[in-house]
This record gives C-alpha cells, structure tokens and sequence, in this order.
C-alpha cells in the first residue's frame, strides 16, 4: 500500500472508523473500488480515492477545530465585561465601570462625572430614601404596592473598597449582555413631561441621589428581585421570578461566578 506520512491520532475515532477500509490488496471493504481496472487510469482513480478517504479524517478535524474556536469563550475575553453585584444582607445592587458606558446610555450618568463605577439599586420610594422610617413604613412598603425610586451612586473607586462589609461579586457578562442591561437599567427611570430624570431625595451618602423609577414596590417585588431581573437581562442563568431575600439572590449569585 501507498504510504503518504500521514500519521493517525491515537483517540481519533475518524481513523478509527477508516482504517479497516484499508487492506494491502486494496480496498476491501469499499467494492466499488475494487472494480475499477488496474490500467494507468485505474491506478490514478484509485491513488485519488485512498487520498480522499486518508485525508477526510484530517479535514473534519480542522472543521472541528474552527467550530471549536467560534464557540470558546475563551477566544472573546475582549467582548467581555465585568459587573458587580453587592449586598449588605438585605439590599442588593448592581455596579457597572463607568468606562464601559456609552455616553447617553444611562439618563444620570453626567449627575457623576468623577465616578470609576455606578452603582444601581431599586427600592420603596417612602422606605429606602429614609435613614430611620420607622415600623409602619416598613410594613406599608411590604405589604401593598407603592412607587419605587432608584438609588444611583457613584463611586470614585472599586465598590469592594467603598464597601468593604458588603458582599460584592464579580460577573462576566457579554457585550451584548452589557448592552442589554443597561439598557433596563435605562428604562427603569421615571421620566417627567420633556424626558427628563428628576432627583427623588438626596442619596443615603455623599455620592448618591435617589431617582423616581418605574414599577411598584412590595414584598415579592422588591430591591433583590429586581436586581435578579437585571442579571437575567444581562443574559446570566437566573431564575428571577423566584428571588426575594438577599441571601437567595446572592446564592444564585456565587453559583453563576463559579
């Protein structure tokens, strides 16, 4: 038989499924070939098919290997960005590099123009802008719908320096993911008669403002379930629908950085 240098993988199930094909009288299992005359025609008929059938498992291999490629996500590390998501045990936010914005991507971005990061986070409009609300405020917010507001904070530098008690978790997510949730974060606002933003209350810090947003607010719709709403806008693995408690959101959360 014709050798060509052509040296098989050992864990190729192509040349595994090949090689019987080929024997030293030819190919045996292949009658077809077998019938061809051996004239000079017939010898060159035959070298081009055995070159064919040798080559073919080479050939799906490299096939594979390009599909491979556009399917590693390692091959788009640089359409990747990363988010991060923070809880103090009971709140929950989402934080995004200011860098990564488009300039008219988010209505208040400009209200922070020394910010590294932003920070987003979705709450009570009676509750949440209050430092001591009180019980019945508490129970009002809980138990019947009632506007919302967000809380936007900018912060200088990393969100795990700002808050270094909180749990703060880093995402990837995708290009488009990033597109698609900031785009949610962008319609979460309430806009006025001209489509501008209007500051609620000042923030719970220096750098921050609260902001009228869109949606009521109650016990099974509250901060951790909208921030989880986010999160599956960005395109991660969330079940969204079932999260409540900031330990359920953040459990969801470590799961999807594993």
């Amino acid at each position: 038989m014709v050798k060509f240098g052509l040296t098989p993988r050992s864990g190729s199930s192509s040349w595994r499924r090949i090689l019987p094909l080929v024997s030293s009288k030819g190919f045996g299992n292949l009658p077809a070939m077998n019938q061809i005359k051996m004239g000079a025609l017939g010898r060159v008929l035959r070298f081009c098919g055995m070159l064919i059938i040798l080559t073919q498992p080479l050939t799906l291999d490299l096939v594979r290997g390009a599909n491979l490629t556009s399917q590693n996500p390692v091959g788009r590390l640089k359409a990747q960005r990363e988010i991060f998501v923070a809880s103090n045990g009971w709140h929950s936010s989402i934080f995004v590099a200011r860098a990564a914005m488009p300039n008219d991507a988010i209505p208040v971005a400009s209200d922070y123009p020394d910010a590294a990061y932003l920070g987003f986070g979705w709450g009570d409009a009676a509750y949440f802008p209050k430092r001591d609300p009180g019980i019945l405020t508490l129970l009002n917010a809980a138990f019947q719908p009632t506007p919302s507001v967000l809380h936007v904070t900018g912060l200088s530098s990393h969100p795990r320096d700002v808050f270094p008690k909180d749990e703060v978790i880093g995402l990837t997510i995708s290009t488009d993911g990033l597109r698609d949730l900031l785009g949610f974060l962008n319609v979460a606002f309430t806009r006025d008669g001209g489509g501008r933003v209007t500051v609620k209350a000042p923030g719970l810090h220096v750098f921050s403002k609260f902001y009228r947003a869109k949606g009521d607010f109650h016990l099974f719709n509250n901060c951790n379930s909208w921030t989880a709403r986010g999160l599956a806008a960005a395109g991660l693995p969330i079940e969204a629908d079932s999260i409540y408690r900031a330990e359920d959101l953040m459990l969801a959360v470590r799961e999807i950085a594993k």
